[in-house]
């Protein structure tokens, strides 16, 4: 632990130890190694979510919205997009860099090589695919041999680890064609959030649950659909954040939130609904958010009693 997250680490190790004695047994953190190792893993999530807060906060250039530069962020490039105004385009990219995901060895490439077509003109930026998705699955799948090539290859994240480029009901084209469709049933992104505002109201969790329930992309399943929503929020282009774990549909968190709750990551007759509404109780008291706690517990259970920091 850092020494300037110390004092965070003895709060959240004190309202823990709180939780358990007079709100509800965690009996996963009494062994207290697995306390220490889940207070650390909180706060690697905290710390993950400051880092996207600190993008919205640095003076970027604008090469970082060119993918032809070695200095291309899709993250920071959304920052950028939404600062002038195209917020299309940066909730394109959020849904880019999604969908790929960033490899722990090669980074931002595949998407980079992708969303810059191979350096080719114009690049695949939401104006173009949203009027012409067919176009660029063709083009998908025409450069397919270019793109998994020794010399460019790049790779899929690891929660996107079982995608492929290839031209399948599956693919990489397949997926976009259905986040177009999706989107354009209401006309934009921006018309999106405004049906969303219009069922749920203002409040943050509300539209959160509505946008999670009614989004509809291919293989877009639980921890994509979180991923990507989450990020709109911590980014600033949609005001939301999520109102649960979303434990239904998942694995690593549910397995985290059956250590913490039943004392092992097998726990039986406890119901992933059952266990959102002790996540949210117990948010109630660490306030650090469902995304924090999703993301802590996930990486937890692998690990309980040690902490490992785990990239994707």
């Amino acid at each position: 632990m850092k020494p300037q997250d110390v004092a965070l680490g003895r709060k959240l190790k004190l309202t823990l130890l709180d939780f358990t004695d007079n709100v509800r047994q965690l009996p996963g953190i009494r062994p207290r190694e697995n306390l220490d190792a889940l207070v650390e893993q909180l706060i690697e999530s905290i710390r993950r979510i400051r880092y996207i807060a600190t993008i919205r906060r640095q003076r970027l250039g604008e090469v970082r919205m060119d993918p032809s530069s070695d200095a291309f962020d899709p993250l920071r490039a959304a920052v950028l997009h939404q600062a002038s105004g195209n917020s299309e385009e940066a909730c394109w990219l959020v849904f880019l860099a999604t969908h790929f995901g960033k490899h722990h060895r090669t980074g931002w490439r595949l998407l980079q090589q992708v969303y810059g077509r191979l350096g080719g003109e114009p690049h695949w930026g939401w104006a173009k695919v949203c009027e012409s998705p067919e176009e660029f699955a063709m083009w998908l799948a025409a450069s397919y041999g270019a793109l998994t090539s020794p010399a460019r290859a790049g790779h899929f994240g690891n929660h996107r680890k079982y995608e492929t480029l290839r031209d399948t009901t599956q693919g990489t084209g397949a997926v976009v064609r259905s986040y177009v469709r999706w989107i354009n049933n209401y006309g934009s992104h921006a018309a999106l959030l405004t049906e969303a505002r219009h069922h749920a109201g203002n409040d943050r969790r509300e539209i959160f649950k509505y946008l999670y329930r009614t989004m509809d992309v291919h293989r877009f399943g639980r921890t994509a659909k979180f991923d990507y929503l989450t990020m709109l929020g911590k980014l600033d282009l949609f005001p939301i954040e999520p109102n649960s774990a979303y434990l239904v549909g998942a694995t690593g968190p549910l397995r985290g939130a059956r250590l913490l709750f039943g004392g092992t990551t097998l726990a039986k007759g406890l119901s992933p609904k059952t266990l959102d509404s002790w996540l949210l109780e117990l948010d109630g008291r660490l306030n650090v958010g469902m995304q924090v706690l999703e993301d802590s517990l996930c990486n937890w259970q692998k690990s309980p009693g040690r902490f490992r920091p785990f990239r994707g």
